[in-house]
């Protein structure tokens, strides 16, 4: 289960953390939409240490790869596959997860090196496209994002899904801009007992 971050500033993706940590969560993705990304990464990793793994997301330019595995993130996510990102991402020596949508993108992300191919939207084809894929890629790691919710989280993990990420429905701008940190936790422990965990 990886928590999808998009914050409105770096002390309410802090906290936004902290609450999701409470909630049962350990996987926490702060996204590069989130101002000072990095420095939230250092400061979740400085809290938190070990006891959560901790990434990049929305990983689309040069250079940023490097400043997150810097800051301490362990994983790298981008929302798409190109050659050149793929490459400074591999290069980091953190998990590579690379975006896809299609049975050619997802052969492309493999080849380029992904430990974990993030079939984004996942919410255009659900549950029953990721089983679809599968298919032909039975040994691909394959990560839905978006359309993951508590009440949806044990058909993905059914259909074949080795991790999920959730991001509004789990920890919402809103939410976060609110300073609604319980309820940010609350929505948690429902996710993680959807993981069954």
């Amino acid at each position: 289960m990886i928590a999808v971050l998009r914050a409105p500033d770096a002390e309410a993706a802090a906290a936004g953390v902290d609450a999701l940590v409470r909630g049962g969560i350990k996987g926490i993705e702060i996204t590069y939409s989130t101002p000072d990304a990095a420095a939230v990464i250092a400061e979740v990793t400085r809290r938190h240490g070990e006891a959560v793994l901790v990434g990049a997301g929305t990983v689309t330019a040069p250079g940023q790869a490097a400043e997150a595995a810097a800051a301490g993130a362990r994983f790298l996510v981008s929302p798409g596959t190109r050659p050149a990102l793929a490459a400074e991402m591999r290069e980091t020596g953190a998990t590579v997860m690379l975006g896809a949508l299609t049975p050619s993108e997802v052969m492309l992300a493999v080849e380029l090196g992904a430990d974990v191919v993030k079939v984004f939207p996942a919410s255009l084809g659900g549950p029953a496209y990721l089983k679809s894929l599968r298919g032909p890629f039975p040994d691909v790691p394959l990560m839905p994002t978006g359309g993951v919710s508590a009440d949806n989280i044990g058909q993905w993990l059914a259909a074949g899904a080795v991790a999920v990420g959730a991001g509004g429905e789990l920890c919402s701008g809103a939410d976060l801009a609110a300073g609604a940190y319980d309820t940010i936790e609350r929505k948690a422990r429902t996710f993680m007992a959807g993981v069954g965990r």
